[in-house]
C-alpha cells in the first residue's frame, strides 16, 4: 500500500516514520505547505518522497496531520479529486465535531476521525520520533456510515503502531479532551505568563524547581496549534474553565476562612489521582 502524510510536524513526522517501517506500506509520501518542513522530513528520512496534492489519488491511505482548520480546508479539496472508494482517509485533528460536519456525503464511507493522545512540547519534523505512539491512547470516532473495510484496515494499522484504541463519538471526545487535555494547557500557559510578568529571568532561573518545570513544560508548545485548538473547541474549553475556577475558589475560601481541616481533605482527595495514573 502507498500512504501520504499531509502535515509533517511532530505527529505527522512520527507517523510517517512508523509507516516507513510497516511491512504493508511500500511507499510513504509527504506534503507540507512549509517547504522547510518538507525539506527536513526528506533529510531526516521521515518520508520516501514528496508528492503533489493532485496526485494523491494514487495512494491507498491519506493521513491528515495538520491543525483542524487546515484539515477542514483539505477535506474540501479532497472532495474534488474523485478518490477511489478503496482509499482510506484518516485525520489526526485535536477536535472532532467541526471536522465531522465538514465531511461531504461522498467521503463519509471512507473517512475516519482519530486522535492520538500523544505529543511533546516540541514541534516540527525534527521533533518526530518513532516511539511517540507506543502505548499511547488513540481515540477513534467511527461513524456508522464508515465502510467496514476502512474501519478494519485502520484499526489493524493503528494497533500495529502499539497504540491503545478507545472508541467514542465526536461530542464525547471534544468534551473530555477539553477537561483532560486542553484545560491543562490553559493552566500552563497562564502560569508561564503570570511568572514572566512577576519575576525577572534571574529569579526564574535560580528558584524554579521541579514543580515549576513540570507545570510550565507544556507552555512551550506551539502557540499557533493551541490557538487553533482553543478556537475549534471554544464551548467545551470555556465550560471546563468555568468549572475549574470554581475549584480554585474552594481553595481560596479554605485559606481565607482558616479552614485547614477542609483544606487537608481537599488535598487528600486530589491524591486519589495516584490510584488512576
Amino acid at each position: 500500500m502507498k500512504a501520504v502524510v499531509i502535515g509533517l510536524g511532530l505527529i505527522g513526522g512520527s507517523l510517517a516514520l512508523n509507516l516507513k517501517q510497516n511491512k504493508f506500506i511500500s511507499c510513504v509520501y509527504g506534503i507540507d505547505l512549509n517547504k522547510e518542513h518538507l525539506k527536513e522530513a526528506l533529510e531526516l528520512g521521515l518520508i520516501h518522497q514528496e508528492i503533489s496534492f493532485d496526485n494523491i489519488n494514487e495512494c491507498d491511505l491519506i493521513f491528515l496531520c495538520t491543525p483542524v482548520s487546515a484539515i477542514i480546508s483539505i477535506i474540501k479539496e479532497l472532495s474534488k479529486l474523485n478518490l477511489s472508494k478503496n482509499t482510506s482517509i484518516i485525520e489526526f485533528g485535536s477536535t472532532k465535531e467541526s471536522i465531522k460536519k465538514a465531511i461531504p456525503s461522498e467521503l463519509k464511507s471512507q473517512f475516519i476521525l482519530a486522535h492520538p493522545m500523544a505529543g511533546t512540547e516540541n514541534s516540527g519534523p525534527k521533533a518526530a520520533f518513532k516511539e511517540l505512539f507506543t502505548n499511547a491512547v488513540c481515540v477513534l470516532c467511527i461513524d456508522k456510515e464508515v465502510n467496514n473495510f476502512h474501519e478494519h484496515r485502520i484499526i489493524e494499522l493503528l494497533s500495529s503502531l502499539k497504540m491503545r484504541l478507545v472508541f467514542m463519538d465526536e461530542k464525547e471526545h471534544d468534551h473530555h479532551s477539553a477537561i483532560i487535555s486542553h484545560l491543562p494547557h490553559i493552566i500552563s500557559f497562564s502560569l508561564a505568563n503570570y511568572v514572566l510578568a512577576c519575576e525577572d529571568k534571574k529569579h526564574i532561573l535560580n528558584l524554579a524547581g521541579g514543580s515549576f518545570s513540570d507545570m510550565s513544560r507544556i507552555a512551550k508548545s506551539s502557540p499557533l496549534m493551541w490557538q487553533n485548538i482553543f478556537k475549534e473547541n471554544k464551548e467545551n474549553v470555556l465550560a471546563s474553565l468555568k468549572d475549574f475556577k470554581e475549584e480554585l475558589k474552594k481553595f481560596e475560601d479554605f485559606v481565607n476562612n482558616d479552614d485547614y481541616e477542609a483544606l487537608f481533605k481537599w488535598l487528600q482527595n486530589a491524591n486519589e489521582l495516584r490510584k488512576i495514573l
